[in-house]
């Protein structure tokens, strides 16, 4: 898997994370490696396209779901429970949808498992990164 970020300008300062090929259990901890490292480096809006992840398992769920938690201040899962991870998707539906991180170009089989999991509600996804960006 190949990750870029990139910045953008919209109403506030936007952090646009690129992922390209599978998300899973053999990467998903990098996913949150970077999206951590931009946190710390000061982004606060992170918008994650998924233009080019054509799969997503639940690790890869866990992923995005740290990277929203990091967003809004939350503490993350610990990715070596596994289990403990995934029941922690479970409070996602309780929580609403998160203003902090956004989801762009979903893959047909990944918006199927976001949907199936109960964590598609609590993203905004969006089809085109103008909207997305003005969406911040």
């Amino acid at each position: 898997m190949d990750m870029s970020d990139e910045q953008a300008q919209a109403r506030v300062p936007v952090t646009i994370l690129r992922l390209q090929g599978e998300v899973d259990g053999s990467n998903y901890r990098q996913v949150i490696a970077r999206v951590k490292g931009l946190y710390e480096a000061g982004a606060r809006h992170l918008l994650i396209d998924l233009a080019g992840v054509p799969y997503m398992s639940s690790a890869g769920l866990v992923a995005l779901h740290s990277a929203s938690l990091l967003f809004q201040k939350q503490p993350l899962p610990d990715p070596d429970y596994g289990w403990r991870s995934i029941h922690a998707l479970g409070e996602t539906e309780e929580a609403g949808r998160q203003p902090f991180v956004k989801l762009l170009k979903l893959q047909p089989r990944v918006a199927s498992v976001l949907d199936q999991t109960g964590m598609l509600p609590y993203f905004e996804v969006f089809d085109d990164e103008a909207a997305a960006l003005a969406a911040f």
